[in-house]
């Protein structure tokens, strides 16, 4: 009896070998004719609905196309593009000539060698409520 244990035991260890590698292998062949090419080209994210979700992206590779999936964030903006990442600085003062208040972005990240500015500027309109007086009219509101 103890025989026959160890004899299905060896054998259950041998099948659970022969898998494994089967498992191996298999990835190794669907991997071998695109992990060849080194110099793949992404085209920038294309949403699959309206401006922004979940999209797709097509990378070639000499005569290789493939399509991987991708996010387009909400609150990105379009002409910085959506792979490029940048660190801001503080806005600045409200010019009074404009109405308008800016402030820098340096480039940190690009994704997928996006072609991205290393410097860029961000406007936007001054707000003409104080956040301060907006915030205490909400608080006198609350205590009557």
């Amino acid at each position: 009896m103890r025989g026959l244990f160890s004899t299905i035991f060896l054998l259950l260890v041998a099948l659970m070998i022969v898998t494994t590698e089967a498992g191996k292998n298999k990835k190794d062949k669907g991997q071998g004719s695109k992990g060849d090419c080194t110099d793949w080209r992404f085209s920038n994210c294309v949403a699959n609905n309206g401006d922004c979700g979940s999209g797709v992206r097509e990378g070639t590779c000499n005569d290789q196309t493939k399509k991987m999936k991708c996010k387009v964030p909400c609150n990105w903006k379009k002409e910085f593009g959506a792979d490029c990442k940048y660190k801001f600085g503080m806005w600045s003062d409200c010019d009074a000539a404009t109405g308008m208040k800016s402030r820098s972005g340096t480039l940190v990240k690009a994704l997928f060698d996006a072609e991205c500015h290393p410097v860029i500027m961000a406007n936007k309109p001054c707000s003409t409520k104080n956040k301060a007086k907006s915030k205490g009219k909400k608080g006198k509101g609350k205590g009557n």
